[in-house]
């Protein structure tokens, strides 16, 4: 009979603990790598209303001397740089809005829709995984016609991505993008292509459509309000329920790290360019004296934040992550 002394049976135990270390073992093989981000959505409360940040994507692309029209293509890679874009590129991300009332459920603007680039086009799919139906939303509301906010409503085979909902639209950027006048006389491919385009979109749509005026409520809780340069009708919206409010900028600034900080600069997409900075002073002076929450949808996502001045223009301070509604 072997009788083990107590120094061999602690080395026996040690040795077969670190057996499994010292062999290969299929369990520890590198995992493969995902290739997707999560789903971007993002909950927030305004009074009783539930609001989700859908994140339609981003797109990069680069700075050309038309991108801003007046000033140098240099001090705008050089604002770029100081936000930690890549190089000579900027970042656009893209961010409808729904709004749950109680009683509707609102969707403002629609994102760039099917086909466009594998970045972008993502309210769908970031609306299901939020547990929203797009059947079910009762009113789409348009701040403007350029092709990120509206080419969402239809899907891929020209179909409505959100069949059951009356589209509402400011009725000053429905009297020009609709006028045979205004059209015959846009120059430049992009004002062309934009005409073209929103006769597209809206093709066949005119017993959904309703026209919006600034000033007043679009539905009850949500009130327009008069935004104009980006587009002629360019609308910015007040979300209010009890106290809380929330300003809906739209697309008062393009990109916040260059054009909060730098109010006066012409961004292309700008029709009237004077009275788009104007407007973003106007807007920004308003929304930094009560200290609104504010939602871009340029913004960087969930896109929500405060703005305040800073020197000759102004700053986004965005707003932290909260688990808690």
């Amino acid at each position: 009979m072997i009788n083990p002394t107590r120094r061999a049976i602690i080395g026996a135990v040690a040795a077969s603990s670190l057996a499994p270390l010292l062999r290969p073992s299929a369990a520890g093989a590198a995992a493969p790598a995902t290739g997707k981000q999560a789903p971007g959505f993002y909950r927030y409360k305004v009074g009783g209303f539930e609001c989700t940040s859908l994140n339609d994507g981003a797109l990069t692309y680069p700075i050309t001397p038309e991108y801003v029209t007046n000033v140098s293509k240099d001090q705008v890679i050089a604002a770029a740089e100081a936000a930690y874009f890549p190089k000579d590129m900027v970042v656009c991300p893209y961010n409808p809005q729904v709004i749950n009332t109680g009683s509707k459920l609102l969707l403002i603007d629609t994102g760039w829709g099917p086909g466009v680039d594998p970045a972008v086009g993502q309210v769908l799919r970031n609306m299901v995984a939020a547990g929203i139906d797009p059947g079910t939303v009762d009113t789409v509301i348009i701040s403007h016609f350029h092709r990120d906010h509206i080419n969402g409503l239809r899907k891929a085979d020209g179909a409505l991505a959100f069949p059951n909902a009356e589209i509402k639209v400011p009725a000053p950027e429905w009297a020009f993008w609709m006028s045979d006048d205004n059209m015959s006389k846009a120059s430049g491919n992009m004002m062309q292509g934009n005409f073209a385009n929103a006769r597209k979109m809206f093709a066949g749509l005119a017993d959904r459509v309703t026209k919006y005026e600034w000033g007043q409520e679009v539905v009850p809780g949500v009130t327009a309000i008069e935004t104009p340069g980006h587009t002629p009708g360019h609308t910015s919206f007040a979300v209010q329920s009890g106290p809380a409010r929330v300003l809906i900028q739209s697309d008062v600034t393009n990109i916040p790290a260059l054009f909060v900080r730098h109010p006066d600069w012409h961004v292309m997409y700008d029709v009237e360019p004077d009275l788009a900075a104007r407007t973003r002073h106007r807007f920004f002076d308003m929304a930094s004296a009560e200290k609104a929450l504010i939602v871009g949808f340029h913004f960087p996502f969930p896109s929500l934040g405060q703005i305040e001045r800073d020197g000759a223009g102004y700053r986004l301070v965005p707003a932290a992550w909260n688990p808690v509604l």
